[in-house]
């Protein structure tokens, strides 16, 4: 007997270590389950030049942003500080062109849909667009979604995790001990969820969304060059904050440049993922800095924002009030330049070279240098030309000379063998020129031939007389 009760004192003993053992063994177990998943994801989407690749740059920490095209692939180092784990989140950047719309199979396959973040970007720098990209994308990623054919069933279970996850939104502080306690007494006193407000989730498509307004230091710039004041820049945030809450979306104004919010936008992207601690609350004070998280904000809200505007209504069209710049460089008297037909301009310029040709052909006659000109230039330099002044004209040595003259000093068109004798189309004022002035010198060398030939016979039939050319 003694043996047996020792015995069972013993086991008696053994069972708290037993205990903390257990305990131990289901704490390790319990972390290990809690480790961050590695199959998130971010579908980035935004028209060109909205700063996608920059700001995906800056959550990754690189300062030389490499532009790709197509379908972008990058992926974010993720660590939970409190569990000492890291992981990977994968991000796409799709182009913003719209033929790449076809990519997006790749980046958002149906069984990825629960695990993936939307992030719509729009840059400050073209504000009259902002409104209209973001329509655009959301109706490609829309039709993309309708195209996926998920069942009903499982699409409703997607966009009613949405739904709670807006409503079990509770202010943030910086105190980590208040804030938990106010979660817990918070779900544990509704017992059932709060109907979403006016406005709220009113296209609900099951993906978590965050809206980004890229480069917002352009708004000094844009104060200065194009007159915007501060109530411009309250109609464009309360028309982005009534879309944002149409899908559920947060929203955060941000500036790669000078850094702002660029920080807290990682945190908040982690915290939507991956649940880990995200304690800042909204911010919408300073307007190139805003932050609005999904569930914080109201229709309420956003008319504290609408009581600025005096010159313009909250439900103006959005174009009609931040409208986009005149062109400076025209300074409105640039005047619009219509091509004149080209059958119209041909006739004008027959006409114009016709006119021209009747005004040449009388001054064309008048001397052979002009002729020259018209025809071209001689082929051979000419020699020195004799002066008929330095002749005798008592035997008629000065019509000889003339004679010579005209024979070393061909006019264009009077040899068939130059290239200036090509008669040219359409100049009948030319070549009757040249005939006339031909017949001319060859009736004068024949008469003088003529006189030199009887006078020839005459010196013969004289003893010892011969012809003399006094030509000096």
């Amino acid at each position: 007997m003694p043996p047996l009760i020792s015995s069972a004192a013993d086991k008696s003993k053994e069972l708290p270590d037993e205990n903390l053992w257990t305990s131990i063994l289901g704490e390790v177990q319990t972390k290990g389950s809690n480790k961050l998943p590695s199959n998130k994801s971010i579908l980035v989407l935004g028209d060109n030049e909205s700063g996608k690749t920059t700001l995906i740059a800056k959550l990754q920490g690189v300062e030389d942003p490499k532009k790709g095209s197509g379908l972008e692939y990058a992926y974010i180092d993720v660590r939970d500080e409190y569990r000492d784990d890291h992981t990977r989140l994968g991000v796409w950047v799709l182009d913003g062109h719209p033929m790449y719309k076809q990519l997006l199979k790749f980046a958002l396959p149906a069984e990825s849909i629960p695990n993936t973040l939307v992030m719509f970007v729009a840059s400050m720098t073209t504000p009259w667009a902002i409104l209209d990209q973001l329509q655009s994308w959301v109706a490609v990623l829309h039709d993309y979604i309708d195209s996926l054919r998920i069942p009903a069933e499982t699409l409703q279970e997607y966009r009613q995790k949405i739904v709670k996850r807006w409503q079990e939104y509770v202010d943030q502080t910086d105190d980590p001990d208040l804030n938990v306690s106010r979660t817990s007494r918070n779900l544990e006193e509704e017992g059932e969820d709060l109907p979403l407000s006016e406005g709220v989730l009113t296209s609900n498509l099951g993906l978590d969304v965050v809206v980004v307004i890229t480069k917002t230091d352009y708004m000094s710039t844009l104060e200065k060059e194009n007159d915007y004041r501060d109530e411009h820049f309250d109609f464009i945030q309360q028309w982005v904050r009534r879309f944002c809450l149409q899908y559920g979306a947060g929203l955060f104004y941000t500036s790669a440049k000078e850094d702002k919010n660029c920080d807290l936008l990682y945190k908040y992207l982690t915290h939507r993922l991956y649940s880990l601690p995200f304690r800042t609350p909204a911010l919408v004070v300073e307007k190139e800095a805003l932050l609005v998280p999904s569930g914080w904000d109201s229709m309420k809200k956003i008319s504290i924002v609408c009581e600025n505007l005096q010159s313009m209504k909250p439900d103006d069209y959005y174009r009609d009030v931040i409208a986009p710049p005149a062109s400076r460089k025209s300074g409105g008297r640039e005047t619009e330049v219509v091509a004149e037909d080209e059958q119209v301009f041909l006739a004008r310029m027959l006409s114009l070279l016709q006119q021209g040709h009747d005004k040449q052909t009388p001054a064309v006659q008048k001397t052979g240098s002009r002729l020259q000109t018209c025809m071209g230039p001689p082929s051979i330099t000419p020699p020195k030309k004799l002066d008929p002044s330095k002749v005798s004209s008592t035997s008629g040595e000065g019509v000889l000379a003339n004679f010579f003259n005209s024979l070393l000093h061909k006019k264009p068109g009077s040899a068939s063998t130059s290239p200036s004798s090509v008669k040219t189309p359409g100049s009948p004022g030319i070549d009757t020129a040249v005939g006339v002035e031909k017949a001319v010198t060859q009736s004068d060398a024949a008469a003088e031939l003529e006189r030199l030939d009887k006078i020839g016979r005459i010196s013969r039939a004289k003893p010892g007389g011969s012809p003399s050319f006094n030509i000096k």
